[in-house]
Order: C-alpha cells, then sequence, then structure tokens
C-alpha cells in the first residue's frame, strides 16, 4: 500500500480513489503545476487535501465562499487534520487560534478568500509560514468573462511567480475557451498537467419544460418529492421570497436566499440547508457555489439559467451521493428576452458580447433539443455518449417535423433585409403582415413578403428560437440585435442539407394575457444598447442611472429613433443641457457615428432658430466670394450666425450692429439675410 492510500485510508476513510482522483493526487503531491476539470461530487476536495499531508509546509487553498472553506476546515478537523481559514467571517478568537497554529507549525491546509490577496501582509505571512503548494478551487472563476469571474482571482498568477511553488487548480465546469483562460492567467501560458475526468453525471435526471404558469409548474415538481431537499434557482431576487412562501403555504419546509440579505440571515439560511432534511431553498445564484450537501435530491431552476457553464454547474448540486436526482429548467420568450439584454446591456466588448450570445444559443439548444439532453450536454462540453434513458426526452420523445423549408425561407428574409432585423420585423415580413415599419423600409415588395402565411406567428417564433439553438443565426450587437447568418446555416439555404425541428413547445396558455414587456421585440435589443450606455455614463460619474436619462426617456428614444440632435431635442427628458452634454453620445448608440455639429448650431437644437441657422449658413456659403464668385471671401462666424437666428433682426441697420457682421458683410450678405428672416416672421 502506497503512503497516498494508507492516508486515503487511514485519514479519509476510503478504501479506494474514485475513478481519476490517484493521477491527479500524484500529480499534485509530487508538485507537478496541475489544472483538473471534475465532476460536481467527482471528489475534486480531496485531490489537494491529500497531496497536502504528502508534502512538507503548508499547502494555500484558496476557495471563493466562506461558507464552503469553513464547511471543509470543519471536516478536516474531524478528521484529524490540522486547517483552518482566514476570513471575514473569522471570530476574533478563531483567528488567533489560526496565528497561533501557523506559529507552531502545526496548520498543514489554510483557506484563504481571494480578496486577502489583495493586503500587503500577505505575501510576507506566505513566505513566514513555507507556503510549498498553492490550491485553487473553483479556478473557472479567473476567466474574466466567464459566468462567476472574481477579480481578485487575477492575482493568483503573481503570488505564484512570487512564492515560486507548484499551483494545482481545480473546477468542474470550463469549455475550452475558459480552460485556456485558466492555463494564460494561472500557469502563465504554461501547459500544466490536465486532467479533463468527463462531465456526466449519469444519476441526474435531465429535464426542460416550456413556461406555462411556472409557479404551478414548480410546486407540482416539489409535490412529487415532498420531505426532499431542493433548490430552486430564480432570475431575480423578488421571486425567490414569493415562491418561497408560495411553497410555504403549500405545505413544504422552504426559505429564500439572495444577496440582498443581511450577512446573518444568509448564513441562517446556509447552516440550515446543511443541518435540516427536507428544507427546500429558493435562491439566486449567490446560493449554492461549493455547497457541501451530498443528498439535495432535486433542482429547478424557475428561470432560464444564463449558459450551459452556469446550467451545469448548478444541477451539478444534485445528486453528489451518487443517488438519483432530478432537475427541471423552465423557460419562456421573456427569459430569452431578459437574458439577451443582459449581454447587450452588459459594458463587455462586441466580440464578448457576441460570444455569449453564442454561448445562449447553445443553451437554447438544449433546451430545444430534439433528441437525448445528456448527448447534447455532453457534446457542449466536447464529450460523446449514447442516448441516456434519463432525461425528459428520452422518456417521452417530442414531435418533430421537417424545419428545412421554414429555415430557408428565415435565412432569406435575414438576408433580403440586410441582417439588420430581429424575429419580430422578419415575422412580419414572413406572413405578410404589412406594419407601418415594413412599409416605410418597403420590406412589403420583398420576394419573401408573405412567403410564410402557411403558419401562424407563434410558430414562427418557435422556428427562430430552434434557429438559434442550432446556432444558424446569432444577433448582433452592434446592430442592435439583428439577426446575422452563421456559417451553419449555409448548407441549408442552398439546399445542401436539411434541418429537423420540434413542434412549438412554447403556447400560451388559453384566455392568459401575453407578457407585457417594456417595448416592441423589434425595439428590445436598441433599449438595451441604450440603458448600456446609461450605465457607462451614470458609473462614470457615480451617479444613479436615472439621473442620466430615465427608463421612460430610453423607451421614446428606441421607438422614435431620433437621427438628428434637433429631433433628439423633442424626445421627453432631453432638456438642452442634457442634449448638448449627452445628446450626441446617445444618437450615435441610435445610429453610429455622425457628423459633429459646432457646438453654437448644437446649443440650437430643437429650438425654432436651428432652422434658421441653417438656413442662412446656406446662404452665406453661397455668396461667400460674392454673387459672381470672384469676390473677396467673407464669412461670419457661428457664434454670429447663432445670434442672427437668435435676435432676427429686421433693418441692414439693425443687421450690422449685430457683434461679428460689420458693413462690409452687411452689404454682401445682408439682403438674403433680411430675407430669410422676413421669410421666417411671416410664417
Amino acid at each position: 500500500m502506497t503512503r497516498a492510500e494508507e492516508l486515503l485510508s487511514s485519514v479519509f476513510g476510503f478504501s479506494a480513489f474514485r475513478p481519476g482522483q490517484a493521477e491527479i493526487v500524484d500529480a499534485v503531491s509530487t508538485g507537478r503545476n496541475t489544472l483538473a476539470i471534475m465532476p460536481t461530487g467527482g471528489g475534486k476536495s480531496l485531490c489537494f487535501q491529500l497531496p497536502a499531508l504528502l508534502r512538507d509546509g503548508v499547502t494555500i487553498v484558496i476557495s471563493p465562499l466562506i461558507a464552503l472553506m469553513r464547511d471543509q476546515v470543519r471536516g478536516l478537523r474531524e478528521a484529524g487534520v490540522e486547517a483552518g481559514a482566514l476570513t471575514s467571517g473569522n471570530t476574533e478568537e478563531e483567528t488567533e487560534e489560526v496565528f497561533a497554529a501557523l506559529d507552531e507549525g502545526r496548520l498543514k491546509l489554510l483557506y484563504m478568500a481571494p480578496e486577502r490577496l489583495a493586503s500587503g501582509g500577505t505575501l510576507t505571512l506566505l513566505r513566514r509560514i513555507r507556503a510549498s503548494l498553492i490550491a485553487v478551487d473553483e479556478a473557472h472563476c479567473v476567466s474574466q468573462w466567464g459566468h462567476d469571474f472574481r477579480p481578485d482571482y487575477l492575482r493568483i498568477g503573481e503570488l505564484r511567480r512570487a512564492l515560486d511553488v507548484p499551483l494545482a487548480a481545480f473546477t468542474a465546469t470550463a469549455d475550452e475557451e475558459t480552460r485556456a483562460e485558466i492555463v494564460t492567467r494561472l500557469f502563465d501560458g504554461r501547459a500544466p498537467a490536465t486532467f479533463l475526468r468527463g462531465f456526466d453525471r449519469p444519476n441526474i435526471n435531465l429535464a426542460f419544460e416550456a413556461k406555462d404558469q411556472p409557479r404551478r409548474q414548480i410546486l407540482t415538481f416539489a409535490a412529487a418529492r415532498t420531505g426532499q431537499s431542493g433548490i430552486v434557482y430564480c432570475g431575480t431576487r423578488a421571486k425567490t421570497e414569493t415562491l418561497a412562501t408560495a411553497l410555504s403555504e403549500a405545505g413544504h419546509t422552504a426559505c429564500h436566499y439572495h444577496g440582498g440579505m443581511e450577512a446573518d440571515d444568509r448564513r441562517t439560511v446556509e447552516t440550515r440547508f446543511q443541518r435540516e432534511d427536507g428544507l427546500i431553498v429558493c435562491a439566486t445564484v449567490a446560493f449554492g457555489m461549493g455547497i457541501d450537501k451530498p443528498d439535495i435530491r432535486w433542482v429547478a431552476h424557475a428561470d432560464l439559467p444564463k449558459s450551459i457553464e452556469s446550467y451545469y454547474q448548478e444541477i451539478g448540486r444534485a445528486g453528489r451521493d451518487g443517488a438519483p436526482a432530478e432537475t427541471l429548467a423552465l423557460y419562456g420568450p421573456e427569459d430569452i428576452r431578459y437574458r439577451r439584454s443582459q449581454i447587450d446591456e452588459g459594458l463587455a466588448p462586441a466580440d464578448r458580447k457576441a460570444a455569449d450570445h453564442a454561448r445562449l444559443n447553445a443553451l437554447l439548444g438544449l433546451a430545444e433539443a430534439t433528441g437525448c439532453r445528456r448527448q447534447r450536454l455532453l457534446a457542449y462540453f466536447g464529450e460523446t455518449s449514447e442516448p441516456c434513458g434519463n432525461c425528459d426526452l428520452c422518456l417521452s420523445p417530442p414531435e418533430l417535423f421537417d424545419g428545412t423549408e421554414a429555415v430557408r425561407k428565415a435565412l432569406s428574409a435575414i438576408l433580403r433585409t440586410g441582417e439588420s432585423f430581429g424575429a419580430g420585423h422578419l415575422i412580419d415580413i414572413l406572413t405578410g403582415t404589412a406594419t407601418d415599419k415594413v412599409r416605410q423600409r418597403g420590406h412589403d415588395a420583398l420576394p419573401t413578403f408573405g412567403v410564410g402565411r402557411d403558419m401562424p406567428k407563434h410558430e414562427w417564433h418557435a422556428v427562430f428560437r430552434q434557429m438559434m439553438g442550432h446556432d444558424l443565426i446569432r444577433p448582433d450587437p452592434e446592430r442592435h440585435g439583428g439577426f446575422r447568418m452563421t456559417e451553419a446555416a449555409r448548407p441549408i439555404l442552398r439546399g445542401e442539407t436539411g434541418i429537423t425541428l420540434r413542434r412549438d413547445t412554447i403556447r400560451k396558455a388559453a384566455g392568459r394575457p401575453a407578457v407585457r414587456t417594456l417595448v416592441a421585440d423589434e425595439d428590445a435589443p436598441l433599449l438595451a444598447a441604450l440603458k448600456a450606455q446609461r450605465r457607462a455614463l451614470a458609473e462614470a460619474q457615480r451617479v444613479p442611472a436615472y439621473v442620466i436619462f430615465t427608463d421612460r426617456t430610453l423607451i421614446e428614444m428606441a421607438e422614435t429613433r431620433p437621427a438628428t440632435l434637433d429631433q433628439m431635442a423633442h424626445v421627453s427628458g432631453v432638456g438642452a443641457k442634457k442634449l448638448e452634454r449627452y445628446g450626441t453620445t446617445f444618437l450615435t448608440v441610435i445610429n453610429g457615428p455622425a457628423e459633429t455639429l459646432h457646438p453654437a448650431r448644437r446649443k440650437l437644437a430643437g429650438r425654432p432658430a436651428a432652422d434658421l441657422f441653417d438656413r442662412l449658413e446656406a446662404a452665406q456659403a453661397d455668396l461667400a466670394r460674392g454673387a459672381d464668385g470672384t469676390g473677396k471671401y467673407l464669412s461670419c462666424s457661428h457664434a454670429t450666425l447663432r445670434k442672427l437666428a437668435e435676435t432676427r433682426p429686421r433693418t441692414l441697420d439693425d443687421l450690422e450692429r449685430i457683434a461679428g457682421v460689420g458693413a462690409q458683410k452687411a452689404e454682401r450678405f445682408g439682403e438674403i439675410f433680411l430675407d430669410i428672416l422676413a421669410a421666417e416672421a411671416s410664417q
């Protein structure tokens, strides 16, 4: 028996390693830089705890959650291992105890939150205690554009270099892009020993349902699992509270959890969930990362998650003991709009927004899958499998149809409109609905106008949704969500291949009103872009967003789409100061970069004098070198033209007395200027 196997048995009580653990333990304990991607419940923590006992010195464990660190320290101490944590949740006595153990050389594992790395004394401390290994839990948090980014994780690579010790990074969820980012940021781009131990959790049943009275759906799902511990993930803090109340009223033991709660209240929920059987927690994603509770029997999503990575990590909290567990994810059109707007309103660069839209497409593909969901999920992470027999689609196959013709019609409409419009406008074209927007753009004359009258609009929405799920089209943030065709769509458009789709799975319940949105679907991407600009300005000035413009003002901008400052001035809530300060910025969001107006002209925007200014400026340009074009060049400044437009002199004497005019310019321009001013006065 090796030393590792002996400790595995004597300290941790296991007779054998789980698949893949032995190789990782060997790599870490022998000092190799290591990256291990292991499924939740696959035994990641043992892969750095056991090497810590095999190595001299102290192993530093960097983890993002205080609750997780406290649980692991408690478990190690119960197993006879000297471990401690330095966190903001420590009492003074706990901190003193940790330092005493370090001074006496007793501690083998020291847990720290990444935020502590910003302290100037941390490096000195770690050098003094002979830190010999860094273990990073939840390593995907280093991905700057990932679903759980923690800025302080970016300091870990610097810490590794400063201590000159090996580093072992662990995560349960990392696609190829995230893995590459981990290698770059933690290992300076030098490939570590990498172990990819599979993403399959065969004990977990996978299921998605279209929203149809979602509260009832969650209550029904929970009722069939009475007495079992479960988590309901919600998209908003308010929903966690209302759903927890509904579950309690239905006879379940339930509570809520979100980031807006007091720290003591959050700790109470965490403690209850660890200790109570059958408790249901309705929570935002602030709850759960690193939960060390093996008997969570089900996880439900009341709203669509952000991405497949988020979904996989969240459902992975169920069934960590290997026993059967179940999941349910609800989704609807409003979820998709919400997730799109989150991406579009973010401050990420355009290429990252495009990548995030692609990730959301992948999640929609999982929700709208036509065959085994597990195959689709594992394929996303680069794995293959046979149909699992343990997902809703294996157990109850969906109704399918040949969607090739419908998809080709949709792609044709996208291309013929310049890849600049979203589903709402495109469906109006396909169904022959001659809206004002369709007529104004001449789209009622397109060959594709009305070619899809054989399908109702809700079925066309399902087609577009599934086209996103198959990644045939993606919203382009730079075109306010207009669909762009991907390379994967071209063989279908050319008739080289076909595609199978599901019958519409999202239908409005009879008699139930449609979800009311702030703006029409067609204007939603632009509204998101305007909100993103507002947010950036507000953050830069450290003021509430509504101080820049209210939602009502941005909605009107999105609906009317002003093209000039004069038009912008007529939007409700845009006063002169805000027009001067923000007008050009928001016009750029709506229309792209435009010619910059002179400040004197910009001050007149939206006022009657603005038109006078433009006409005076044009007349002056025509006469700059006299009526015959051979005279001395003369012109009035923009400030002078503004003064003329505002004061409107009626005689040559009055005109000549305006600062910046004088006798010579009055002789050249006076007659035409007075005619323009008189014509305006007579209207």
